[in-house]
This record gives structure tokens, C-alpha cells and sequence, in this order.
């Protein structure tokens, strides 16, 4: 026979937050290497990407829009 709980566990499935925004970065196929350019979605102002930095983490220094990661080919 099953019986209600109490509804005060704590759950630990997807909505728990636990990692997020931790670790090293993308590894295997998703990796896009040290090597490339950002990019600004708003302007297309192009820069050098920098290894160890994300691009979304760049300002455009044209007119200061979070940068993308330029696709290769």
C-alpha cells in the first residue's frame, strides 16, 4: 500500500543547479579549440578568440554585445 509523504525531500534530478557553470569548459566534438574568431551577432565586429576564454564572455568593443563563437567553414 503506498502512502503520501510529507512532500519535504530534497530532490536531486535536473532541476537541482548542482555543477552548472563549473568545470574546464566544452571537451570532445563540441570543443572549438584555441583557434578561431568571435563574433558580434548585432554589428559582425570580428576578433581573435582568446584560448581559455569564451567568447560569450567578450564584450564587442564596437558596440559592447556579448560575442559568439565564429563557425568554422
Amino acid at each position: 500500500m503506498f502512502t503520501r509523504g510529507s512532500g519535504r525531500g530534497r530532490g536531486q534530478g535536473a532541476g537541482s543547479g548542482r555543477g552548472r557553470g563549473q568545470g574546464p569548459g566544452r571537451k570532445g566534438p563540441f570543443a572549438a579549440g584555441p583557434e578561431g574568431e568571435c563574433v558580434c551577432p548585432s554589428c559582425g565586429q570580428r576578433t581573435s578568440h582568446q584560448a581559455g576564454q569564451p567568447c560569450l564572455a567578450q564584450k564587442c568593443p564596437k558596440c559592447g554585445t556579448a560575442m559568439t563563437r565564429a563557425d568554422a567553414g
